[in-house]
């Protein structure tokens, strides 16, 4: 009877220990993900050849620093 029950008690905890230690595939828990590929239809190449010239840059305008701002550079 003693090895009866033995047997069933390390029946499931074997199956138990085989559920937990499984590895889980497809989920990511972390937020870094791996960069999506481009298709190959949408490389440098034949951008250039799809669309028109490309904008000029923006001028750059210098940003006023605001009274709080200056303050808060006083202090450190």
């Amino acid at each position: 009877m003693a090895d009866l029950v033995k047997e069933l008690i390390s029946g499931v905890v074997d199956s138990v220990l085989k559920e937990i230690l499984k590895k889980t595939t497809g989920r990511v828990t972390t937020k870094r993900r791996r960069r999506k590929t481009r298709p190959a239809t949408t490389t440098k190449d034949t951008r250039k050849a799809t669309s028109a010239k490309p904008k000029p840059a923006r001028k750059q305008v210098s940003k006023r620093r605001t009274a709080a701002g200056r303050s808060r550079q006083r202090r450190s």
